[in-house]
């Protein structure tokens, strides 16, 4: 099959700047073209292999010259694993990049009139800062170009890593990742070396059959180490073996678990983890408090910069120990929690169960009474008569999925009138369609962005927004 005439190579065109989902950006005879993976400064050919309505997308076939502004990845697996897209632009070009994501979205779709917004607060630590990350076993690795290019010849192989982007049943084989600190690296490829010697099957993700599924490592701040090894179906004595191994290989591991996942996707919301040895959480602190983190339990996965997101949090919301404070989405009440010790009373709304079972407990162990933590969709749970139960909020913090906001959920934030509402997101362009509904009787104030992940295109922002006086 020929190629599509109407799929045209463009050549000689200068990358300029970074758009959308992190993508380098060109115009070229008033088109605008989308390209994975380049930076400002590149010179290209580039092959168009998407036509859309407003932009087209297109892959690199040659580099002319290359952007003074580039720099050397760290990772042996950048370019393939697609995880860390900006390794090659250095750190302060990131922030700048992401500071302008935040601006653009907030006057382009949120029609915010924008005098200035603070700098970007960086993170301290660009490369280990992660305290979890999941690898996916596949019975099927992913070949690289230069693999596929190289005429040799591969068997069926393993691997134990991370998922190609937008492929659900392609992984990449990952032998070291710069992102969670040791015994990261370590045990990932101690597992992946035991199932190999031993001959335990690795997970077929299309056909859905194989053993071993998922592997866990999270981390604390003071050295501890969780490890969640997933399995499709039972096999005590295989089981046993690799938990065994790890618990004899790496004593570091203070809190070992395992889930039987039999359905089809690696979800482990609706699992239950059982504890094979060790301590049944983690514990990380934070200026004074104590979180409780277990096999199930979201939390920022970039600590120390979550320490930056709450300070912000708290200076917007100017608490002075009177105020009633909602706190939406509130996970596992980290926010609540931190922010308690100034307010009269917090109310966190959580749609996870298990989650707001860790909020209560994490007040419980702080000695923190002021808390009220309430489980259910938010658009059911925060109703008129809820909050005529619960107090009228003086200040709203609110920290939605990526979606955003429910419109019924905006709309009740609206009726309920609080002085302040904080707006906790990430994603800029949810965010900012979301504050374009609460426009008409609150006005921004504050716009800090904060970046808790570097080497990636995702930025943390949080918007303080006062009511207008009518």
């Amino acid at each position: 099959m020929g190629r599509r005439k109407d799929l045209p190579l463009m050549e000689r065109v200068m990358i300029t700047d970074i758009g959308a989902e992190g993508n380098a950006l060109a115009r070229v005879e008033n088109l605008v073209v989308f390209v994975p993976m380049l930076i400002p400064g590149d010179v290209v050919d580039l092959r168009v292999v998407r036509k859309r309505k407003k932009f087209l997308e297109g892959r690199v076939v040659r580099f002319h010259e290359y952007s003074s502004d580039r720099i050397e990845p760290r990772c042996s697996h950048f370019g393939v694993c697609g995880g860390c897209k900006w390794q090659h632009l250095p750190y302060h070009l990131q922030l700048q990049y992401k500071e302008k994501q935040v601006r653009d979205s907030l006057t382009r779709i949120g029609k915010v009139e924008l005098d200035e917004i603070s700098p970007i607060i960086g993170s301290s630590e660009t490369y280990l800062y992660r305290n979890k990350l999941e690898y996916t076993f596949s019975d099927k690795r992913w070949l690289t170009n230069e693999e596929v290019n190289s005429g040799n010849q591969y068997e069926k192989e393993n691997a134990l890593g991370f998922h190609i982007p937008g492929l659900f049943d392609k992984v990449l084989d990952i032998t070291e990742c710069h992102l969670q600190p040791e015994p990261s690296n370590p045990i990932k490829n101690a597992v992946r070396g035991y199932a190999q010697s031993n001959d335990l099957q690795f997970f077929d993700l299309r056909e859905q059959k194989g053993f071993l599924r998922n592997l866990v490592i999270r981390n604390s701040l003071e050295g501890k180490v969780m490890v969640i090894a997933v399995f499709f179906h039972e096999d005590i004595e295989k089981r046993e073996g690799l938990l065994d191994f790890l618990a004899t290989e790496f004593p570091q591991i203070t809190s070992l678990w395992y889930v039987i996942n039999s359905k089809r996707n690696d979800s482990l919301t609706d699992q239950t983890p059982v504890l094979y040895k060790g301590d049944n959480h983690l514990v990380e602190k934070m200026e004074g408090l104590q979180f409780i983190i277990g096999p199930k339990s979201f939390y920022q996965t970039n600590t120390k910069q979550a320490l930056e997101l709450y300070r912000v949090v708290k200076h917007f919301a100017g608490l002075t120990g009177n105020e009633v404070v909602y706190d939406l989405y509130t996970g596992t009440g980290t926010i609540a929690n931190y922010i308690a010790g100034s307010s009269e009373k917090v109310i966190g709304i959580e749609y996870v169960e298990e989650a707001v079972n860790d909020a209560r407990i994490n007040s419980e162990i702080n000695g923190i009474r002021n808390t009220f933590f309430f489980a259910g969709d938010m658009k059911d749970v925060l109703s008129r008569q809820f909050i005529e139960i619960n107090g009228k909020p003086d200040v709203i913090i609110t920290d939605p999925p990526r979606a955003g906001m429910n419109e019924d959920v905006v709309k009740t934030i609206s009726d309920a009138a609080p002085d302040k509402i904080i707006y906790v997101s990430c994603n800029p362009a949810t965010q900012a369609r979301d504050i374009l509904l609460l426009s008409e009787y609150y006005k921004v104030e504050a716009v800090q962005p904060v970046d808790m992940f570097p080497h990636t295109h995702h930025v943390e922002n949080v918007v303080l927004l006062k009511r207008k006086t009518i």
